[in-house]
């Protein structure tokens, strides 16, 4: 008998025709597979175009105040006070502008002894670690301005007398009203135009003076206790000095 196998090369013929693809099919087919791809690089040089910005055009500021409060400045005021304060600083570090950058550090640093109010932990821990990094710069703030001063001296004991020297270590808690001038003592300070401000937060739009804001509060500066810090801030002490011309401090008056 005799036996008859199919050929284990042999082939046959499809006859269908070859579909041919539309340019918009091929697209949507590569985006259907690569889209995530697509995404995470642009996500990546996104990243590194801020990274190069942050690192070679960011406009590095002449001069740095710092506020404390429980509350941050409108924002209005906050802009206002740095345009105003331009006036007298000069551009130190030579880039062709003078910038004034206000830090704000929202912070309750009574609230131990305040058990009826409540206290954001995390909003009161990211306050105290940004405040410690400025307070331990040499390129920090020297000038603060103050809603508490006696909690702030207290906590940080960082302030100087009017007068210029610094405490010593057994300074009784009396003494910030020594170290500091209420914002209306100052008849530059008092006679700076701020404008006004809408929107005393993000949530309101309450309306007001921005002098009446700056009333309310103390300004005084950090003392000094070692040589590199003196020398890193003498210009700082130069602004202080005209901001506080002509003064006469009221703290210590009810």
């Amino acid at each position: 008998m005799a036996w008859v196998t199919k050929d284990s090369q042999e082939t046959y013929e499809n006859n269908e025709p070859v579909r041919e693809y539309t340019k918009s099919e091929k697209a949507g087919n590569w985006w259907h597979y690569n889209k995530w791809y697509v995404v995470a690089v642009i996500v990546l040089v996104c990243i590194v175009a801020s990274i190069v910005k942050e690192t070679f055009f960011r406009t590095e500021p002449d001069y740095q105040i710092a506020y404390v409060g429980k509350q941050e400045l409108p924002v209005d005021t906050g802009e206002a006070l740095t345009a105003a304060l331009q006036a007298y600083c000069d551009d130190r570090n030579g880039d062709g502008q003078v910038l004034v950058q206000l830090n704000q550090y929202t912070l309750d640093l009574n609230s131990s002894t305040n058990s009826g109010e409540e206290v954001d932990a995390y909003m009161q821990m990211a306050g105290v670690t940004k405040l410690s990094a400025d307070l331990s710069s040499t390129e920090g703030s020297y000038i603060f301005i103050l809603e508490d001063p006696e909690s702030f001296e207290s906590y940080t004991s960082a302030l100087r007398y009017l007068d210029g020297t610094v405490p010593e270590e057994n300074a009784t808690p009396t003494d910030w009203q020594n170290m500091v001038y209420r914002w209306t003592d100052c008849p530059v300070l008092a006679g700076l135009d701020l404008g006004t401000y809408t929107g005393y937060t993000l949530m309101d739009d309450q309306t007001g003076s921005n002098q009446d804001v700056m009333s309310n509060l103390y300004i005084g500066c950090r003392g000094v206790w070692s040589d590199s810090f003196q020398e890193a801030y003498a210009e700082d002490e130069t602004l202080w000095q005209t901001l506080t011309a002509g003064a006469v401090s009221t703290a210590g008056q009810n």
